[in-house]
Formats: C-alpha cells, structure tokens, sequence
C-alpha cells in the first residue's frame, strides 16, 4: 500500500514489514541481475566492540542480493584496523574496509587538502564521502543502501525494504529514504527530530511561507533517519554536510537534483532502537546539543541558497515560532503516549525544546557571522574535475590495505 501526495511529493511506502523477508529477498536476486546492490556502512572502531554491531554482520551474511559490502573505519590505528579485518572477514560477499586514518588513505586526503577539496572535520558525512568515493570507483553497484552501525534491533529485512524501490527496474526511483517508528522499552524516543526538526520546519513555513522545499522536508515521516539508498550515479553530484547535518544534507541535495516524483521513502521496521545520544546540554560539542546545531545551520544554508532572505531580526521570529510550535507539540506526544501506554518525561521534553530553542538562535548568529564558510563536501564530480585519478589511485589504495601488508 502507498500515499501518493496530490502535490508531487515523495511517495510513501509503508506496512512493507507485513511482507515476509524471504519473498522480498527473492525479488532482489532477480533485480540484481539487472540492478547489482551495494551496502556503505560508517563505522567507529569502538562500534566493534559494542553491542549491535556483531549481529549486523550474522545477519548481513545471510542476505543473498548483495555484489559489495563498503565499511568505512574511523578512529582505528593498525592493530584495530587489523582486527576490523578479521571481524569483518565473516562476510560471505565482496567487502572492503576504507581505514579513514591509514597512511595511505591519509595521503590522498592530504592531497584533497591541499586543494581545498577534503572534508574540513571528521565524522560521519566525511567517513560516508570516502565510502561514496570508493563505490563510484569500484563500480560493482548500480544501486547502494546506507545504514549505520549501532541498531540494535537490526534484521535483514530492513536492508531489504530499504532497497527495494531503488533496485526494481520497473520502478524509477533516484534515491528512497527509511522511516520506522521511535518506540523502545515502553518509551517515545527519537526527540531531536520530534522536537527540533518537526517544529522547526513548520516554523520556517509559517514564517516563509509553505516553500515548496519546506513542504517537501516536512513530507518526510523521519527525516533524520540514518537508513536511505539510492541508485549509485546520485553519489557523483552531491555535496553533503560533514557533520551532524548529513541527513538533511542529503535530502537537500536530492531534492535539488532530482524531480520528487523519482524520490520515496519506506516503513523498514516495526521496530527499532540503536545508540543513545546524550543530550549533553553543558557541552555544545556533541550528544543532540551538538546535533541540534548542526541541523539549524544545514537548514539555514540551504534556505539562503534558495534565495530566502535571512536577517538578524528573521532568527528571533523563527525562534518564538518555533519555541510555541515545539510546546504544542509536545502536548500532541504527551497524549499520544499516553493512549499507548508509553512513558513521556514532559519535564525533560521542555528543557531540550529550550536548549534547541536556544541553538537555533546560536545557528543564525554562526550563519550571519560566517558568509564565507564552507559547509559542504565537494561533489565527486568536482573532485574528478580536479584530480582525475583520484578515485582510481583510491580504490588501488583501499586493495592495498585489505588484501596487503599494512
């Protein structure tokens, strides 16, 4: 069953989980036949040794669809990359570990560096760059998932969900984002995007105006999702966030180049739990402090490059909109969690609406100060444009350590 929006945004795909895994597993070896499929999966080293990540990997062994497994490694010196190595050795498909911080892979960034086109800081969006890179330079794919690394509740049949709509060739899907709902040990969770991006979004359209890319944004059931796949060309012309704005980096982007008629998103999971963000509200470097900001400011850009006018006065009205829209909504979650029988802290909710409240502020006044900042990783077209071997010399790189001496 689907929603097809009167206006032309994304379509939704949802009850999928109803299907049983088998039947859609067996669609996707007839696809990839036509449409081979690939997986990216952003790693910390410390993932290893955590609780999901293990049965990620059991479970990834079994799925019969798949042409290449891509892992980016962060934060991994030789001796963890080793083991990386053996951890992931399990995997019955092709795979290959991009080591992030190995003297090779370092090299071809000090290169991009010295033109000024590598990723300014680390973190995901620039572990999934390099991944991204690595896929375009393999070429094994025609169509790629990406998940991460910390749910704990992972089946197969999420991936599977998650690519179908990509890898049918009957269907003409550019780019599928998941959704699922937030509920675990009898809680309602996932508050930056409940609580931050919701309200805010319909703030901005209640300033603005309903602008068709705030429409859009707010179309999606769960926009800060780390689940999405996409026919593997959408990675050439992208330029992503490489902080915690990656999400909504990517929605932006796909949104700029591609007709929303070509763009879906689908139900992967009845359930779903991964990692815990602190909401580290006395450290504004990282928990949902931190991502709260990042997300702020990934919006404010792509506004200002849509031509929206932004002042200084802009971020005060944006901030009471969105501080009395996040307080009613709250309302809305307190009495949906009680029909449920979930436990919701009204307390807690208030204080990260008045951290988040105070961010948005804190993002406007970053966004204003710096014009000249440089939030977005070049595209890979821009980075063929200007080193043309890079992503061969990459991929020679990437070979070298999995299969030599490192």
């Amino acid at each position: 069953m689907s929603d097809f929006y009167q206006n032309g945004i994304v379509t939704t795909f949802h009850n999928l989980t109803q299907r049983p895994v088998e039947a859609l597993e067996a669609d996707l070896v007839r696809f990839s036949k036509r449409r081979p499929m690939g997986l990216i999966l952003p790693s910390l080293f410390s993932e290893l040794e955590g609780p999901a990540l293990s049965n990620i990997v059991d479970e990834l062994a079994q799925v019969p669809y798949l042409s290449e497994v891509v892992i980016g490694l962060d934060r991994a010196d030789r001796d963890q990359f080793l083991r990386a190595r053996e951890f992931f050795s399990r995997l019955p498909q092709h795979h290959r570990i991009l080591w992030n911080d190995g003297p090779r892979l370092s090299t071809l960034d000090a290169e991009l560096s010295a033109l000024d086109l590598a990723p300014q800081e680390p973190g995901k969006g620039r572990n999934v760059w390099y991944c991204s890179g690595y896929v375009l330079a393999s070429a094994r794919t025609e169509a790629v998932a990406l998940h991460d690394c910390d749910i704990l509740t992972y089946d197969r049949g999420m991936l599977a969900r998650l690519l179908y709509p990509v890898a049918n060739p009957q269907f003409n899907y550019e780019f599928c984002k998941g959704y699922y709902s937030r509920v675990a040990d009898n809680k309602l969770n996932g508050r930056v995007a409940r609580l931050m991006v919701t309200p805010l979004i319909r703030a901005l359209k209640m300033v603005f105006g309903p602008l068709p890319y705030l429409e859009y944004l707010d179309s999606y059931r769960y926009p800060l999702s780390g689940e999405f796949s996409m026919r593997s060309d959408v990675l050439d012309g992208i330029r992503i966030p490489s902080d915690w704005g990656l999400e909504i980096g990517v929605l932006s982007e796909v949104h700029r180049n591609h007709s929303t008629k070509r763009l879906c998103q689908v139900d992967i999971a009845d359930a779903y739990d991964h990692k815990h963000q602190p909401v580290s509200q006395d450290d504004p470097s990282g928990g949902l402090n931190r991502m709260s900001l990042d997300i702020a400011k990934a919006m404010f850009r792509k506004l200002a490059t849509l031509g929206v006018p932004i002042h200084s006065e802009t971020f005060r009205t944006i901030k009471a909109t969105y501080y009395r829209t996040a307080l009613d909504l709250i309302e809305a979650y307190d009495n949906d969690a009680r029909m449920n029988g979930l436990s919701l802290d009204r307390h807690s909710e208030e204080q990260a609406v008045e951290l988040f409240t105070a961010n948005i502020l804190e993002a406007g006044a970053s966004f204003l100060e710096s014009p000249r900042d440089k939030p977005f990783i070049p595209s890979w077209n821009r980075v063929g444009a200007a080193i043309h071997d890079l992503k061969e010399r990459m991929y020679e790189a990437v070979e070298l350590d999995n299969q030599g001496q490192v």
